[in-house]
């Protein structure tokens, strides 16, 4: 057998034997993560406050999958974040800057919403400020809820 010859079959058994030894690993799906701390990977601190009444001023948490933690309403909280998501999108995403919105006014209230969900971390604001974020509260309407709702 030439040389040349030689050369090629060894290349090609070569590469062959690489190719098939990292098979497996693009095959095989990689598994999500693992929380760090042990808990629930969808666990969410939620703060409401400035609702114009001091006694309804809140701080839960909430943990889903399995459902537990703080919040008054644990299980219907968890059912809608269960419905806001969808795969590649971002359900605590802002609202968009150019986004054209009512000038309305919904009230001081704020609320932060910080943790992980779905795999990824959260930290969210919300306000009233204008019809766009009024529209974005609502859809979080059990999640943010204050005690006095």
């Amino acid at each position: 057998m030439p040389l040349l010859h030689r050369l090629a079959v060894t290349a090609a058994v070569t590469a062959a034997a690489s190719v098939a030894t990292m098979a497996p690993a693009w095959g095989t799906p990689l598994p999500l993560p693992m929380p760090i701390d042990g808990e629930s990977a969808d666990r969410l601190v939620i703060t409401v406050s400035e609702t114009g009444d001091p006694m309804d001023a809140a701080r839960y948490v909430l943990s889903c999958h399995p459902t537990g933690g703080s919040h008054p309403r644990a299980r219907a909280a968890c059912g809608q974040l269960d419905s806001q998501t969808e795969w590649g999108r971002d359900p605590f995403a802002p609202v968009s800057p150019a986004a054209m919105c009512t000038g309305m006014y919904g009230g001081p209230a704020t609320a932060r919403v910080t943790g992980h969900w779905a795999g990824r971390p959260v930290n969210a604001r919300f306000d009233r400020t204008n019809g766009c974020e009024i529209a974005r509260w609502n859809r979080f309407s059990v999640v943010l809820r204050t005690p006095g709702s």
